[in-house]
């Protein structure tokens, strides 16, 4: 009932704004002899534009007390739009009994007043407070960084100097402090933590996992897309910086320098420092640019009843990411599922110790996968033959695996291979000099391991 009183409010608001304007614009007209003629219609237009400004009344208040809307921009627009409604039904049983044009005329020049008061409220409550304005601060434009510049971004706070305002400017006005859809806030810790209808809105550690993340990578055209599309989206470097965020324990008081970056995450935190998270700043390499069709939807409904996750990896793009951590099987169905997204997968996490050496014969053909992770799983040497022509790779994750130097070095034609995790694995302190020298310049993440220098490399590295 309350979703019928939300989808349909909006006409009665729109009806009696635009009927009592015009009421009132007729009565002022039709004080000068050219305009007498609207005289007539004005009483209709006075009836019908004060019974639809009632049933407005009542659809509002059944709206503000549904729990998506709370504070004081909601008691004014409720209250004004009572003013409007109690001054609309005077004005109509007024209009044929008064004589006096004057009052006539002050008493349409308030209504009207009113009206484009309690307009502009219930637009605030809809659209932001800064709805009108947005439009001019930006040149014409929907779009403006989220994120202002962050001048030594290694010593700034987190939350408070990119998240914050990253919710601020882009989740606000549907959930904030006078609105909050879905009984959902983001405006401060508690709320958000405590989520909305839909539970938990971020699952501290598992992006993946999280409500919002979800929400903010389903397709445009979806209802539960986060936000609306009629307003403005979340860049891809936004959202990373929000699941690198989550990730990382989603802390409230922490700054950069105390949460470990990655190297998906450092291009991003580099054009927060420069200014913004717009596109174009800071691109992520690991999405290709030639647009590809979109996966079939049946496909992607079988992946989700299996527990496997599998979405968009940004907006406005076909390009998947599969999360198999929760996997409940990784058998022949599956793997024929895999290979029905091989053209559109290029994030994969096969972190399950049901994945094996066969489970890889269905990745074998994903040709645009550039990341990879394989961590805890039961692959061994022989399976990672199967990654060999995969030569999109950029990161490939093998911790925890029984993978040896031998396994890894079948690999050697990966050559956009960019970054490589092998602590817990079966390759040992003496083998990293023989892993440098197959990729010279690539960012190898071995543990705690100090790795010995040798002569071809050409840049500086630091073990962690």
């Amino acid at each position: 009932m309350l979703e019928f009183f939300g989808r349909f409010h909006p006409v009665f608001v729109h009806l009696p704004i635009g009927i009592l304007l015009l009421a009132c614009v007729f009565i002022l007209l039709s004080f000068t002899a050219r305009f007498i003629s609207l005289k007539p219609a004005i009483p209709i237009m006075l009836l019908f534009g004060a019974l639809s400004a009632v049933i407005s009344c009542i659809t509002g208040y059944l709206l503000a007390n549904s729990g998506d809307y709370e504070g004081q921009l909601v008691n004014m627009h409720q209250w004004l739009g009572i003013g409007v409604a109690v001054l609309s039904i005077g004005l109509w049983m007024m209009y044929s009994k008064l004589k006096s044009n004057l009052i006539l005329g002050v008493i349409a020049s308030i209504l009207i007043l009113l009206m484009s008061i309690t307009g502009h409220l219930g637009g605030s409550l809809t659209h932001g407070s800064d709805y009108l304005s947005l439009a001019l601060k930006n040149g014409g434009g929907m779009a403006r960084p989220a994120i202002q510049a962050i001048p030594n971004i290694q010593e700034a706070y987190v939350y408070q100097q990119a998240i914050q305002p990253l919710f601020q400017n882009r989740c606000y006005s549907c959930h904030g402090p006078e609105k909050q859809k879905g009984k959902l806030r983001l405006d401060q810790e508690i709320y958000i933590l405590k989520g909305g209808e839909e539970g938990h809105t971020l699952v501290r550690g598992k992006a993946d996992d999280s409500e919002l993340i979800k929400r903010l990578l389903l397709p445009l055209n979806s209802d539960e897309h986060m936000a609306p599309k009629e307003k403005p989206q979340l860049t891809a470097n936004e959202i990373q910086l929000l699941k690198w965020w989550i990730d990382n324990g989603a802390d409230f008081k922490k700054k950069f320098k105390d949460i470990p970056q990655n190297e998906a995450i450092k291009p991003v935190l580099a054009g927060l420092e420069k200014g913004g998270t717009q596109e174009g700043e800071a691109k992520i390499t690991e999405i290709p640019s030639e647009e590809i069709s979109a996966a079939d939807p049946e496909v992607l409904k079988k992946f989700t009843a299996l527990g496997i996750m599998v979405v968009p990896v940004a907006q406005h793009t076909n390009y998947l990411s599969a999360n198999f951590v929760n996997a409940e099987s990784m058998g022949k169905e599956v793997q024929e599922l895999i290979k029905s997204i091989k053209k559109q997968l290029v994030w994969l996490k096969m972190e399950n110790g049901k994945v094996n050496d066969e489970s890889l014969l269905a990745i074998k053909d994903c040709k645009n996968l550039t990341r990879l992770s394989l961590n805890y799983s039961g692959i061994t040497d022989n399976g990672l033959a199967q990654l060999k022509d995969l030569d999109q790779l950029q990161s490939l994750s093998l911790v925890g695996t029984n993978i040896s130097l031998k396994g890894l070095n079948q690999l050697k034609k990966l050559k956009k291979l960019k970054f490589l995790y092998l602590y817990q694995t079966k390759i040992n302190k003496a083998d990293f000099a023989s892993v440098k020298r197959n990729w010279p310049k690539i960012i190898l993440d071995t543990g705690n391991y100090s790795i010995p220098k040798i002569a071809q490399d050409t840049m500086n590295f630091k073990a962690p």
